[in-house]
């Protein structure tokens, strides 16, 4: 895809900063464009428009919801461990039934994203590389959800202490 194809996006990395309420809302409304700029990338590399939607759809509740709502991160700024704590501890205690071909297609929007990021340059190399070996763990997030879904009596603190939220 040439350059004149790809679709301008005006944002800088701190335009992901928020403090108050009114800067976490305006943050989401950014975080809705980059993902129809995100979505449109994604057609314009050959893909379906119900993959597109699909893996737009996947990272729109990994951004939104886990890195700006809970974990309170600027999302063009990923920190170690973002990905890991999302699929091995967040998505799979805030999913009604986790599943880990659900979590997969969720990987893959998000290595799919941070990999537009980076084509974009708002993100290193250095930082798309530990990103995808982070999501790049199926066999690790597949028993996080089985011994999670096994869990009895007070066995939740030792799953949890495992991989905790809060690095």
């Amino acid at each position: 895809m040439s350059e004149e194809q790809r679709p301008e996006i005006g944002f800088e990395h701190d335009d992901f900063d928020f403090t108050t309420l009114e800067d976490e809302l305006r943050v989401d409304e950014l975080c809705q464009s980059l993902l129809k700029h995100f979505y449109q990338h994604l057609q314009l590399s050959g893909r379906s428009p119900q993959q597109a939607s699909d893996l737009a759809y996947a990272v729109d509740f990994y951004l939104r919801d886990y890195v700006l709502d809970f974990s309170r991160q600027n999302v063009m700024r990923p920190q170690p461990g973002i990905i890991k704590r999302f699929a091995a501890n967040w998505f799979i205690t805030h999913t009604l039934d986790p599943e880990m071909a659900m979590l997969e297609r969720h990987l893959e929007g998000i290595r799919e994203f941070y990999r537009y990021l980076h084509g974009r340059h708002f993100i290193s190399r250095e930082e798309l590389t530990w990103l995808e070996q982070e999501a790049a763990q199926p066999d690790y997030y597949r028993q996080r959800i089985e011994s999670f879904l096994a869990i009895y009596g007070d066995g939740y603190v030792d799953w949890e202490a495992e991989c905790p939220l809060k690095s």
